[in-house]
C-alpha cells in the first residue's frame, strides 16, 4: 500500500510547525529600523556598479573554449596530414583574432 499523500500531509504539518516555531523564536519585527532595511554583506557596503557590464566578456571566453575544444576534437579524429595543418593554422588565426578582439 502506497501512502505518498499521507507522507506529504505529515511533512506539510511538520514544515508548518517549524515555520511557526521559527517565527516565535525570531521575536517581533521592527520595519522602522534602518538595519532591517539595509543589505547585509559581511559588514561591507553593497557595490554600486555591476561587476561585469553585460554578457560580452563571458561570450568571448565561451567562444574561445568552444573553438579550442572543437578544434582539438577535429584534429584528434583526423590524423596529421596537409589538411589538418591548414585547419590548425585557421584555428590558430581564429583564436588570435578572438583574443585580440
Amino acid at each position: 500500500m502506497r501512502m505518498p499523500p499521507v507522507a506529504f500531509i505529515v511533512y506539510l504539518v511538520f514544515a508548518g510547525a517549524l515555520a511557526l516555531i521559527g517565527r516565535w523564536l525570531a521575536g517581533p519585527s521592527s520595519p522602522d529600523s534602518a538595519m532591517k532595511r539595509s543589505t547585509y554583506a559581511g559588514g561591507e557596503a553593497p557595490p554600486t556598479t555591476s561587476a561585469a557590464p553585460g554578457y560580452r566578456p563571458f561570450f568571448i571566453v565561451a567562444l574561445f573554449f568552444a573553438i579550442l575544444h572543437l578544434g582539438v576534437l577535429v584534429v584528434a579524429t583526423g590524423g596529421m596530414n596537409a589538411t589538418t595543418i591548414v585547419y590548425l593554422a585557421g584555428l590558430l588565426l581564429a583564436l588570435i583574432t578572438l583574443i585580440l578582439g
